[in-house]
């Protein structure tokens, strides 16, 4: 199963309303073939805000016809990009809720549902101009920044994958990457058609990483939050390269939470990361709270961090 999925997003048209719907699907049992991945295609300028639904009407998702061998499938391999020229706008908004595009993917970690999308949109253009191969380790996200990459981990068995983000979505509540075909059944989430998962922006180095072989078994490791006595809690809700777009979001966060927000300089003298915080907090009771709240903001994946 997928959640929606913005396909062609401009960046002027980044406060479009629109509702894009993938339906509930399943993987017939036929004779076994593999998959054979392709080269990553070229971008193409997106030419509507969103895909459009064939005039037909909505052609039921799902997985190509016969069982598809992923075993020698590899995982996307990490390395410097520069930001696609269409799907980053600052901000946009889909079905009444406003999302902010992250400027950076450090430090971002989350946990939801993931859901996967396949032959209806196989073929069709992605939110950054590519053309989306179901054949291939990619994925769509709500804020990252595309491309990006991220580790993904089902919470329910430990398998991890790594993929290559250039879409976005899912749109549906309550999940927060939809995988291509090939990542979702790397995963082992084909038959649920949604899973638990953890998702960990991987941000490269000048130098690739290796690709991990398929079916890599890591560990999920989550300790709880342990408050170290005289610290300040912060409730971190966005980073940002540049200073005035983490000035904008602490703007728009105070005149609708009307509490502080602040903006921290980090990273290093020629890389500088402005992280926006909500802070300092009382507890991680008012932490939970003001995650709850924030929700409806577009703001997706706040952490905790202690000073």
């Amino acid at each position: 199963m997928s959640g929606r999925t913005l396909h062609g997003l401009w960046p002027w048209a980044g406060m479009a309303v629109f509702s894009l719907l993938l339906a509930a699907c399943s993987s017939p049992r036929e004779p076994v073939q593999s998959a054979q991945p392709s080269q990553p295609a070229e971008p193409v300028k997106p030419t509507s805000v969103a895909r459009p639904i064939p005039p037909s009407g909505p052609d039921p998702d799902g997985a190509p016809a016969g069982r598809v061998d992923v075993t020698h499938v590899a995982n996307a391999v990490p390395r410097p990009e520069p930001r696609a020229r269409y799907g980053n706008p600052a901000r946009y908004t889909v079905m009444g809720q406003t999302y902010h595009v992250l400027d950076t993917a450090e430090g971002y970690a989350e946990r939801g549902l993931a859901s996967w999308y396949g032959t209806k949109f196989h073929g069709r253009r992605t939110s950054s101009g590519e053309i989306y191969d179901m054949y291939q380790m990619t994925a769509a996200h709500k804020t990252l920044p595309l491309p990006s990459y991220a580790r993904v981990t089902h919470l329910q068995t430990g398998q991890s994958i790594v993929v290559r983000i250039n879409d976005r979505g899912p749109f549906h509540e309550g999940r927060i990457i939809d995988l291509s075909y090939v990542a979702a059944k790397r995963l082992g989430m084909m038959q649920a058609g949604t899973a638990p998962v953890e998702v960990v922006a991987i941000v490269p180095t000048e130098a690739p990483l290796q690709a991990e072989a398929p079916g890599l078994i890591r560990p999920v490791e989550a300790p709880p939050v342990e408050v170290r006595p005289g610290a300040r809690l912060y409730l971190q809700v966005g980073a940002f390269t540049r200073r005035e777009r983490a000035e904008a979001l602490r703007q728009d966060l105070a005149q609708h939470l009307e509490r502080e927000v602040v903006v921290t300089q980090g990273g290093s003298h020629d890389q500088p990361v402005y992280r926006v915080r909500l802070g300092p907090l009382a507890d991680t009771t008012e932490a939970d709270a003001l995650t709850r709240r924030v929700g409806p903001l577009g703001i997706i994946s706040p952490h905790l961090v202690m000073e």
